[in-house]
């Protein structure tokens, strides 16, 4: 789950349960001045309008504990459909690259190539020099049938989703 994402869920949970604690006092608080009235004057207007009002509070508390509560389950499912799909890549990945038949080197330089480096950043990366990791990158392309880096990574993409990954 991207960063926004999950900073934006956990203050909505945040928030959803200080409505909760507010919600919470004010119920105490409803329910003992109801209980007041009520020993006072049964069925006077007032101690049936702050008992309704307790019953609503009380309501709302229930209604917002099932509403956190639903939401941090979504978001559990979320993180593991996101872990899953992380496995499914990595083990796409790994199979593709033997099917290549990869070296080792072109592994770890297809490897830095789809997480986003460029060949400067995987030369430094590698300890080689530049024009090393242009051919070498060069050759993983060939392999895989492809004619540059945004088709090397799509061609991943494309096979995680028709494998189902993305249904889940």
């Amino acid at each position: 789950m991207p960063e926004g994402s999950r900073a934006r869920d956990r203050h909505g949970q945040l928030a959803l349960a200080g409505v909760m604690v507010l919600q919470s006092v004010a119920v105490v608080f409803f329910m003992a001045d109801a209980a007041a009235d009520l020993l006072t004057e049964p069925l006077g207007s007032h101690s049936i309008v702050e008992t309704l009002v307790t019953l609503a509070l009380v309501a709302g508390v229930l209604l917002t504990g099932w509403q956190l509560r639903q939401t941090l389950e979504r978001i559990r499912a979320q993180e593991r459909t996101i872990e899953t799909a992380r496995g499914d890549l990595s083990r796409v990945i790994a199979d593709q690259f033997a099917a290549w038949k990869l070296t080792p080197a072109e592994r770890d330089v297809g490897l830095l190539a789809l997480k986003g480096l460029d060949p400067a950043e995987i030369a430094e990366i590698r300890g080689a020099v530049p024009s090393t990791v242009r051919a070498q990158l060069t050759r993983i392309y060939s392999k895989a049938g492809v004619t540059g880096r945004a088709q090397f990574a799509a061609w991943f993409v494309e096979d995680l989703l028709d494998n189902g990954v993305a249904d889940r």
